[in-house]
């Protein structure tokens, strides 16, 4: 696996911080996430414009042919500033899987208008209790007789609503499989969910008959697993940087609000919660570079502990930003709530700490035994 250099990769994450600074502000973000789509268009042309998309796509598919290692850098300053762009399912959930699958009709079909931002897609596997887990899928594919219909109904689809293409995962009689299904097939019901983070809008999605295309073979639980991993990695990092923005705000405010005559960051009381946010930090963005780095079963175990190290820093660190801000960050005027939304719950979006320790702990097992 050869990765960009870190001076490189510091140059790329500059360029993309600018760009989003310059477009993801806080009133964009307030106004995208009251919107049906919740997309900042103007965000989006920003990211586009940076051929961000595409990144992970081999360049014969119109993309960069980088890995996750580079991508990371891109989802952490995304989550940073909140964007409200259809880059997570596009390029964290529908690009991993459709490289994992290796269907090249499909790549040939997709990946070059994913890549110029003309395409944007996303997975649908969640169903009931919305976990990810291949083991809780109902959703059923048929034969009909060139193609396939599905049946069932999915739930928390990141941006369910709007994707132009959905990548929806089914039990056939030989194991699950991924088809295809554009937005408006007939037989399609989407329901958008009013969740707890508004600037991440999720659907329910209901398929009644609705013709689909199989990307990929049946039977792909293996590939489903290799690209849950990477999306996992990739939310981690955007986690990371969700956790880093708001000690990034809270520093700052420590250093200006004034209480009994002096700066509240001068009380030691506080100089230990944000040392304790600085460590958590930290070890997040450790685990997440070790686990964009990792391949196979590496991967597989990396990405849990990166997921259950990140989410436990976003939770706890815009939690202390609240708390550190005092009255002004209970208010909806202030952006502290919008971070701690998005931290609780993208913990829950790709398995919770629960689910990533119950695993970790099977892994140890085997390696044991």
């Amino acid at each position: 696996m050869t990765v960009t250099s870190e001076e490189d990769l510091e140059e790329f994450r500059a360029s993309v911080r600018g760009a989003l600074s310059q477009v993801s502000t806080s009133a964009r973000v307030r106004e995208a996430m009251l919107t049906a789509s919740g997309r900042d268009e103007p965000t989006w042309r920003a990211l586009v414009q940076l051929d961000l998309p595409g990144l992970m796509l081999p360049e014969r598919w119109g993309g960069s042919g980088l890995g996750a290692a580079e991508f990371a850098v891109v989802a952490e300053e995304c989550g940073a500033w909140l964007a409200c762009t259809p880059l997570f399912g596009t390029s964290v959930l529908a690009v991993p899987l459709l490289l994992a699958l290796g269907d090249e009709a499909a790549l040939d079909a997709y990946g070059p208008r994913v890549a110029s931002g003309e395409l944007t897609a996303t997975v649908a596997l969640a169903e009931a209790g919305a976990r990810w887990d291949l083991g809780t899928i109902r959703t059923a594919a048929r034969r009909d007789g060139d193609g396939w219909r599905l049946d069932g109904g999915k739930s928390h689809v990141v941006d369910g609503a709007t994707a132009d293409l959905l990548l929806v995962v089914a039990g056939t009689p030989d194991g699950p499989g991924v088809f295809a299904v554009e937005r408006d097939a007939p037989g399609m019901a989407v329901e958008p969910l009013v969740t707890l983070d508004l600037t991440r809008k999720m659907a329910r999605i209901e398929l009644d008959g609705v013709p689909a295309t199989l990307v990929g073979p049946v039977g792909c639980a293996d590939a489903l697993a290799a690209a849950t991993d990477v999306s996992r990695a990739l939310l981690a990092a955007e986690q990371t940087g969700v956790a880093q923005r708001c000690l990034d705000m809270t520093v700052e405010y420590a250093k200006t609000r004034i209480q009994f005559a002096r700066p509240i960051g001068s009380f030691q009381v506080i100089k230990e919660r944000l040392a304790d946010a600085l460590i958590k930090v930290e070890s997040a963005r450790s685990a997440v570079y070790t686990a964009t780095r990792s391949e196979g079963a590496a991967l597989a175990r990396d990405s849990r502990v990166a997921a259950l190290m990140a989410g436990k820093a976003a939770s706890w660190v815009t939690a202390q930003t609240i708390q550190l801000h005092g009255g002004v960050g209970f208010t909806w005027e202030h952006d502290a709530h919008l971070y701690f939304k998005r931290a609780r719950t993208s913990a829950h979006l790709l398995g919770d700490a629960g689910e990533h320790v119950a695993a970790l702990a099977g892994m140890l097992e085997r390696e044991v035994v």
